[in-house]
């Protein structure tokens, strides 16, 4: 029997060079292994058998035979016996001989560019009696190199980003100050790709009818859509258990995340039970690692301001009492963030123009024919209002669309809309721009400018309903906040009542600052309660400075320390009445990493320098630092170091022995007693071993 990429003997009859490093190297999964063979369908590759009897390919007359999954079966694709001929068919399994002697024949095989991706056997046999010689195994993948494979992506530098890049940033925040976080996605690592196949053969639906479920691997619409389902735990034994507030027992706080890799393997090594705990990013960053790594080319996607329309009728409302708490009324909500997956395909099952970008969403929100999952839908389709188009159109629609209203309900009932800063939903849509660290602004691809006519004929296409603007007031109130803002600072916020009258105005401030989870609930207690009557000249405006402290603020919920500020002004006559809200984020200190040494070598010990600020009056203590990065650093890596005093510089040095070249990141997070989560990134290249 082969072994991968050795001569072995079959049957003492030959032996095989599956010629694993080169063929993998010419299909680019060298990065997994150079021992198995690893290929990308639609594209040849080479083996080579030696017969120790001789060989004579006139006499002999062979075929070769792939198969693949559970009962393979000729007229269903999963077994294909193909004769060689003269030269190699692109759009089929073909073989031809490349050369022959008397013991050795070379050949060159291409598979389909629409074959089945997975798991295969490849044997040689006799067309005319039943012997066959297994030659070996092999793995074969989607192609976006391929012009025949519907995953082809005709740019070298999108293929190197949303393929063959191990890492990547996501964006997260708020609109208002976007913060960003590198990711691991480690899909080269030779293990996560065999456990994202295992992840394809646990779907519940492959376990009820694996032969037929098997056949549809060849489409990547279906691929895609059976990953969405099976990253979340909601409707079967997935890879993430989903939890957005705390408390975190039994797992892992979302927030610590920094890599698929250690998910997927804790996810495989636990007999596949779900790994506790996931949010919408690591989702997505798992759902991109395991996309790239069956070759569809992926990438993280951030939707700020972003609703979750449960009723699917396009509207948002929220409705808060005059202490600032949310009272219910919608099971509606707008987060702060939402982050999803764009995979690069075909759209065959579409009509015609809605190929390329598509989205899919592994956290679990709504079912989708049953199951938690969510696309692949059109972003062509999204932007031009198309929704009738399958996967989950009108709910993605509805993330960067829904039309978003905040109300103030007093005590007799009575309500009044707030005037926000945001009166829509879906900004600044963002992803890593390609073959740079940088952010790019991808919301023209899902809208028309915000006020625009074809804004307009979308809505109407869609059947929203455009709200009509408030009437104006002589009152007007807004809130400024001038960011960044570390945690641990105070923060000042200006409060400003302008009166447009040509009268003098004697009014009430009332205002409310409080914790806000980034899926937007609000917790119930106060951060800061403030009142008081102003008296504000005709035409003049009056300006309240306040400031938050650390005192008022402590800890937060989880790692986003967001804020809601709210306000509303009463005047004499109800109609005059104004209110506004207002919501902030805190940052973590930034962190500064160098390298130590002048070069990084594969198998020298590398070290490295992080440094950052404390910026609270109080010492830090308990504090730790993990490493990870691929072909850095097996797994994680754990570091803890002294207390930090308060205000004061930390400094710490750690070393690893980098195992592969070329370029690398290493990805840094630092836990303390009150800031969690502090993360940071070094790009290191890694050059070969010293001769």
């Amino acid at each position: 029997m082969a072994t991968d990429g050795k001569l072995a003997s079959i049957g003492g009859k030959c032996q095989v060079d599956l010629q694993c490093a080169a063929n993998n190297k010419a299909h680019r999964t060298i990065e997994i292994s150079e021992k198995r063979l690893l290929l990308r369908r639609g594209q040849s590759f080479d083996i080579k058998v030696i017969f120790k009897d001789g060989f004579n390919p006139q006499k002999e007359r062979i075929e070769l035979a792939v198969v693949t999954g559970p009962d393979p079966k000729e007229k269903e694709g999963s077994k294909i016996v193909f004769p060689f001929t003269e030269e190699l068919n692109e759009r089929r399994w073909s073989a031809v001989i490349k050369s022959v002697t008397k013991n050795e024949l070379s050949l060159t095989i291409t598979s389909s560019p629409r074959a089945i991706i997975g798991r295969y056997s490849l044997s040689l046999q006799h067309d005319y009696m039943d012997i066959s010689y297994f030659l070996g195994n092999f793995v074969l993948l989607f192609n976006p190199w391929c012009a025949g494979d519907e995953v082809y992506l005709n740019s070298d530098v999108q293929r190197k980003e949303y393929v063959l890049n191990e890492t990547g940033t996501i964006y997260y925040g708020g609109s208002d100050y976007i913060c960003e976080r590198d990711w691991n996605f480690g899909q080269f690592e030779e293990d996560i790709l065999d456990i994202c196949l295992n992840l394809l053969d646990n779907a519940p639906k492959y376990l009820k009818k694996p032969r037929h479920e098997h056949l549809k691997r060849r489409f990547a619409v279906q691929v895609a859509r059976t990953v969405s389902a099976m990253v979340n735990s909601a409707s079967d034994q997935g890879v993430l258990q989903g939890r957005w507030s705390s408390p975190y027992t039994g797992g892992e706080y979302p927030g610590k995340w920094s890599g698929s890799i250690a998910i997927l393997r804790q996810w495989q090594k636990s007999n596949f039970e779900p790994v506790r705990y996931g949010q919408c990013w690591v989702f997505a960053a798992v759902t991109c690692t395991v996309l790239r790594s069956l070759g569809i080319p992926t990438r993280v996607v951030t939707n700020f301001d972003s609703a979750h329309d449960t009723d699917a009728n396009l509207t948002i409302d929220n409705y808060y009492n005059v202490e600032g708490d949310d009272i219910g009324g919608s099971s509606d909500s707008v987060w702060n963030f939402h982050v999803w997956n764009e995979c690069w395909m075909a759209r065959n099952d579409l009509n015609s123009g809605f190929d390329g970008w598509q989205v899919v969403d592994a956290t679990p929100q709504e079912e989708s024919d049953g199951t938690y999952c969510c696309g692949p839908a059109s972003v062509r389709a999204i932007k031009e209002g198309d929704l009738d188009y399958k996967y989950d159109a009108p709910f993605v629609f509805a993330e960067v669309n829904a039309q978003r209203a905040n109300w103030l309900v007093f005590a007799d009932g009575t309500k009044m809309k707030m005037d926000v800063d945001v009166l829509n939903v879906g900004h600044c849509v963002s992803t890593k721009k390609c073959g740079k660290d940088e952010r790019e602004d991808i919301t023209h691809l899902y809208k028309y400018p915000d006020g625009s006519t074809e804004e307009a004929e979308i809505f109407k296409k869609a059947k929203i309903v455009i709200a009509e603007p408030a009437p104006e007031k002589t009152l007007k109130v807004s809130l400024k906040v001038n960011p960044p803002i570390y945690l641990g600072q105070t923060v000042s916020v200006s409060v400003v009542v302008s009166n447009k009258s040509s009268e003098e105005k004697v009014c009430t401030v009332n205002f409310w600052a409080k914790k806000r989870r980034y899926h937007g609930n609000t917790e119930k207690e106060n951060i800061k309660k403030f009142k008081k009557e102003i008296t504000i000249p005709a035409v003049e405006d009056k300006i309240i400075p306040l400031e938050l402290s650390y005192k008022d603020y402590g800890t937060f919920p989880d790692m986003y320390y967001r804020m809601r500020l709210i306000t509303y002004v009463t005047d004499k006559l109800p109609e005059n009445n104004v209110a506004t809200m207002k919501d902030i984020g805190l940052l973590n200190p930034p962190l500064t990493i160098k390298m130590l040494n002048f070069h990084a070598y594969v198998g020298e010990k590398a070290h490295v320098e992080i440094s950052f600020t404390n910026p609270f009056a109080l010492p830090l203590k308990k504090c730790f630092m993990t490493i990870e990065g691929n072909g850095l650093v097996d797994d994680q890596t754990r570091v803890t170091f002294d207390d930090v005093k308060r205000n004061a510089l930390a400094k710490v040095v750690c070393d690893f022995t980098p195992k592969k070249p070329g370029q690398r990141k290493l990805l840094v997070d630092i836990d303390c007693d009150l800031m969690q989560n502090v993360k940071g990134s070094l790009k290191i290249d890694v050059q070969k071993k010293k001769e």
